[in-house]
């Protein structure tokens, strides 16, 4: 069975380019704010806001869609 390419694969992989980049301005924008945290703390912070903000929201249904065309399962 032969399957054509998915439209939906080069734009999920364009937003997700799109979020990582606005992810990285909105972090470096509280730079100065969090850098005047204790380092510890710093990482919890950065490692939670990157887990939160780029797979938990929106990264598993922007992946499921460009698998399955459906936001949900």
């Amino acid at each position: 069975m032969s399957s054509s390419p998915r439209w939906q694969k080069p734009v999920g992989m364009l937003a997700i380019l799109a979020l990582i980049a606005v992810w990285c301005v909105g972090v470096a924008s509280l730079s100065p704010w969090i850098g005047q945290w204790h380092p510890l703390v710093q990482l919890v912070f950065y490692v939670a806001a990157g887990v939160v903000w780029l797979w938990v929201l929106p990264m598993r249904r922007m992946l499921s869609w460009m698998e399955t065309g459906r936001w949900r399962r």
